[in-house]
Order: C-alpha cells, then structure tokens, then sequence
C-alpha cells in the first residue's frame, strides 16, 4: 500500500465549526475509512495536528479522539516540513494575517470563510498564494449538500425550463442566553469581533448564486439588528451592534432574480434551516439540506383568489419528494477530499481564494447598499 501522508496544521479547530464538521465529520472519517482512495494500493492520507490559544481545550479535543498531537506554537509549525497545509477556521478577524504567514511560509493554504473582513485582505490572499505558488483553498460547504445537489441535477437536465427566480430562507431562533444558553458565540453580535450575519451568509449567498443562477452582477440589501442585547458565555450581558438579520435581492447574469432572507430572530416553519425555492417556466423546486420537492408544470394546481371560503387545494399535497438515488456524504468532508487531492495530484480546485475575495465582496456591497439604501453593481475581480 503506497501511502502519501499529509500533515495539517489545523488552526481554531476547537471552535464548534472546527470540531465537529471539520476535524471529526471530515479529517478523523478520512482517516478511519483508511484514507483517500486514489488507485488500487494508493491512498492520501491525512496527519492532523491540532492548534489554539488554550491549550486546555485543545488537551480535552485530542483526548476525545485519541490522543491527536496539539500544540499552541503555530509559527514553529509553520517551519515544519512534515505539516504542508494550513488550514484555519479561527474567528474572521485572526484569519487574514495567520493565513498570510502561513503563505509566507510556504504551506498550502485552506480556510474557512469569510476570508478576511474586507475584500481587499481577501485579493492580497489570493495574490500573496499565487506569487508563492501554493494551493489554495477556501469552503464553499453548500455545493456538496444532498438538497443543492439534487437542485443541480435538475438544472443540468433541463426540468425548470427558464430559471425565473429563485427565495432562500435561512436562519433560526437563537436564544438570548438569558434564560436558555445561546447557540452561536457573542462575537458573532459584535461589530469590532467580526460578527454580522451579512458578513456570515453573504459569503455563502455568492458561492451558491454563482455556482447554480449565474454570476450575481448588483445587489440591494437591507440589514437589521433585532435583538439589542443578549448574554455571553459567562451569562454576562452585552449590547449587539452588528446586524443578526439580513434581507437581500441579487440579480445575475442569467436575469435571474434572487431574494436570500437570513435571520437569527426567526421562528421555524418551513421544511428545513435553509430552503431554496426555484421557480422556472416548466417547473419549480423546493430543496432543503437534504430533500428536495418538485412540482413540475403538469400537475400545477390552478387556485382561484376567494378569501371568502377555506382553501379547496393542499398546496404541499401537490409536490412530489425526489429520490435519493445515491449516497451523499459530507458536504464538508466531500470538499476537504477534493483540496487534498488538489494537494497531492495536482487536480483541479476552483473554489481558491478568490471565490472566498468574492464572497466578502458581496457582503460589503450589501453593507453599502444598506447604508445608502440603493442597488449596488457588484464589479469582476
């Protein structure tokens, strides 16, 4: 068996992101289906190291999965030969300068996003990577989940006709921490920590929008900070100054319409966290996570406005589930095979680190457009 073993310095991962979809749900499933296959008798194989601040936390996550080497001394890691990649999942204001050092340093590079809190931090990534001539990449998670895929296929094959339009719905409620503990960090409701979910979802929105409807070309946004204080880990309470909910509308260069609502002040009533409803000429489509429903032209019901009696027709009656008609892995785990490939082989990877510039670039755009309450053209970059 010919092994080619990688060494990855991971950075933040004892972050609720890190730990569980990247370190256990991707690298550790890796490592215990016996590596990435890449013929008969070869196999990549992924050799983490696990790297914070606190060093406690990180003793208690590498017990937890087998005595996993830790250390809180990045910079010596980055001169080590045995660790090539450097992948970061930190909070957004540290990644721009550790993943510039570890460029320097001659590692590949993979991150999470947002890149960096501007676009222009992003681009000096993806320039800085390319003078260096390492890889890169950055997660760009929602292309590999079961519902997007199977709403991929149906574009692929034609089902929606003309793509007319497209609604996601994102978010949840995520309690105060005042009474029930909160879901996601402080940071994320304080402006000088990087938080704002415009910032957060943007970054998904443009990967998404330019994978699947075309490139977005403008963009009005309007954003919102719901809830004025909440309580932190240590049940202190703080005031929020950054935006928890955010309203956009994209358009693309296909003259698709898009509206992505994102909202941690929501309450659930829908089929999933997330939902992407497309409706085109022929057909239209509601994919979640995982499942996704159809309802083609032909057996479109015909309802009729009479607010006078109930409503004869079951809407959701009328949409037929798609099958699952192969496996689906991990989203996360799908996309660190591909960059490890891209390591190793040398096959392709576009999701780099301009893909990640553009996704901050469409969050400040919509940060702008909300300030000055127009529509933005989004400019190449």
């Amino acid at each position: 068996m010919k092994t080619h073993a990688v060494g990855i310095i991971m950075n933040g991962v004892t972050g609720r992101m890190g730990t569980n979809q990247h370190l256990v749900r991707s690298i550790l499933a890796i490592r215990e289906q016996g590596g990435i296959p890449v013929s008969d008798g070869e196999v990549i194989m992924p050799e983490p190291i696990l790297v914070g601040r606190n060093e406690s936390k990180l003793a208690k996550l590498s017990a937890a999965h087998g005595d996993l080497p830790y250390s809180t001394d990045v910079d010596t890691l980055l001169k080590d030969a045995k660790y090539p990649v450097y992948f970061d999942a930190q909070t957004t204001l540290r990644r721009h300068a550790d993943v510039k050092k570890a460029i320097a340093a001659g590692k590949h590079v993979y991150c999470e996003k947002p890149v960096a809190t501007t676009s222009a931090e992003g681009l000096d990534l993806y320039q800085a990577a390319k003078k260096a001539g390492v890889k890169h990449g950055v997660v760009q998670d929602k292309l590999w989940l079961p519902g997007l895929l199977k709403l991929k296929y149906l574009i692929d094959t034609g089902f929606f006709g003309e793509i007319l339009s497209v609604r996601g719905e994102f978010g949840y409620w995520v309690f105060t921490g005042e009474h029930q503990r909160a879901q996601r960090p402080s940071w994320n409701y304080r402006k000088a920590d990087g938080g704002g979910i415009m910032l957060d979802m943007f970054c998904h929105w443009r990967y998404v929008i330019d994978n699947l409807f075309g490139n977005v070309t403008a963009v009005s946004a309007l954003g919102a900070t719901h809830i004025k204080r909440r309580w932190d880990e240590n049940n202190q309470p703080y005031d929020c100054d950054t935006d928890d909910s955010a309203y956009g509308t994209f358009t693309t260069d296909q003259n698709i319409v898009c509206q992505f609502n994102s909202s941690w002040c929501t309450r659930v009533r829908r089929d999933d966290l997330v939902t992407f409803h497309v409706d085109g000429s022929k057909g239209s489509a509601v994919a979640g996570l995982r499942e996704c429903w159809i309802q083609p032209d032909a057996s479109t019901p015909k309802p009729v406005w009479n607010p006078d009696i109930e409503n004869p027709i079951d809407f959701r009656a009328g949409w037929e589930k798609l099958p699952s008609n192969t496996v689906y892995d991990n989203a996360f785990k799908v996309q660190w095979e591909l960059f490890l490939r891209h390591v190793v082989l040398d096959e392709p990877f576009r999701w780099d680190l301009k893909e990640g510039a553009k996704g901050v670039q469409l969050a400040e755009l919509g940060l702008l457009s909300w300030k000055e309450r127009r529509w933005v053209d989004v400019p190449a970059l």
